[in-house]
């Protein structure tokens, strides 16, 4: 499906309710599986954690997640534990050229049973469960915070626990923290010290807790930037949010404040609020914590006809695709001025956006709801717009409860 953004105006005031981060979601649902006394409300209807619930509900040899990168790593670690079961996970194309062997190489450190199918360091892979007793093992530190993570959601289920040192800067910080406080949340005791963290051992039976999961912050990325390039005044409620978030995302209030976009906190939801005109030449953001809201930022900064440099950005080129220099393409179409590295992106001020542009989007949600928001500056036109179902299905219907109009094209 093709949709057509008309020209549009956002409305004055609206109000969106969001579901359940996936980012949260998918890890509880691990720890759900592993701790049946765990009830989680709000949870993700992204197709990421449907993906998450099949795989751990189900009893299949073979476990197809599609494009789903978390669900790839958190089911690797998963299925390594479970005894006397054995799993092929696979995936789609691009998941089959998304490395896999750091992690896969921290679990054969702690004595799991994993086998490359077809290309090495690559899914799908074949995963012999049985009880690991190791607990030392050490990870580069710059890797995605996904692989140290799918450890420590494992980890109090070893019979010793882990001890797991990170070599090197730690890359995304927040989503580390994130699971060692939802670990902590269940009754699991941990430490993050430096550069080592420790997850000890699950002895006794955990009292039933109930979780709601906070809303998704990378979700709410794409209204900031509604809300930047709309009229001054223009104000979009969201639900639910909150102000002490464990989200690494959650760092957009404090960067879409110096783009004119204003953050109040009341109760659980956030006012986002266009309270000023931008007057930056070009933003500039470290990005190491949060690098899924990089092409969020960069579309925005476009939209105002401001430059920016983003760096932290080494991730994105094993995501859905290849972010930056989709990236590049995209924004290049459109008349930008970009220049791209491994780990950085660059944008030229500029005040023309060429108008009906395709966006390829490469099988990547993000880039479709990233580039969305310029419809309220130019018509443009998002292929195989329905990709957004991987983590935020309704997207589209929100769009146009905003004022958005759109029609589907050849």
């Amino acid at each position: 499906m093709n949709l057509l953004l008309q020209p549009s105006i956002c409305n004055p005031q609206s109000d969106v309710k969001i579901t359940g981060s996936k980012s949260e979601t998918n890890r509880l649902l691990l720890l759900q599986a592993l701790f049946p006394n765990i009830t989680i409300e709000n949870i993700s209807n992204s197709d990421d954690s449907e993906v998450m619930q099949m795989a751990l509900k189900g009893n299949q040899e073979i476990i197809d997640i599609h494009h789903a990168g978390t669900a790839m790593r958190f089911l690797t670690a998963f299925f390594a534990i479970q005894e006397n079961r054995t799993v092929t996970l696979t995936g789609s194309p691009r998941m089959k050229e998304r490395p896999i062997k750091i992690l896969v190489d921290a679990l054969r450190q702690l004595g799991a049973k994993i086998e490359y199918v077809e290309g090495e360091g690559f899914p799908p892979i074949k995963i012999k469960g049985q009880k690991l007793t190791k607990s030392n093992v050490a990870l580069p530190a710059s890797v995605s915070s996904q692989y140290i993570s799918a450890l420590l959601l494992i980890a109090s289920k070893f019979e010793n626990g882990i001890e797991l040192k990170l070599e090197g800067q730690i890359t995304s910080v927040p989503y580390i923290k994130m699971t060692l406080a939802l670990l902590n949340e269940i009754g699991v005791a941990t430490s993050f010290i430096g550069n080592i963290i420790i997850v000890k051992p699950n002895t006794q039976r955990l009292a039933p807790k109930t979780l709601t999961v906070e809303s998704d912050w990378s979700s709410a990325s794409y209204f900031y930037s509604i809300v930047a390039l709309a009229k001054e005044g223009t104000t979009i409620t969201l639900s639910s949010y909150k102000e002490n978030s464990l989200q690494g995302d959650s760092a957009l209030a404090e960067i879409y404040l110096k783009l004119g976009v204003e953050t109040i906190f009341v109760n659980n939801s956030i006012i986002l609020r266009k309270s000023a005109i931008c007057n930056l030449q070009s933003a500039i953001c470290n990005l190491n914590s949060s690098p899924d809201i990089a092409q969020t930022i960069v579309v925005t900064c476009l939209g105002l006809g401001i430059g920016c440099h983003l760096t932290g950005l080494h991730t994105l080129k094993i995501k859905e695709t290849d972010r930056l220099q989709a990236l590049r393409i995209e924004l290049t179409k459109l008349g930008a001025t970009i220049s791209v590295t491994n780990e950085s992106l660059t944008l030229q001020p500029s005040e023309h956006i060429n108008s009906n542009v395709k966006i390829a989007t490469y099988n990547d949600h993000r880039m479709a709801m990233a580039f969305a928001p310029l419809a309220l500056k130019v018509p443009i036109i998002i292929e195989n717009a329905e990709v957004v179902s991987k983590s935020f299905p309704d997207f589209w219907n929100d769009l146009k409860s905003l004022g958005f109009g759109m029609s589907e094209i050849d």
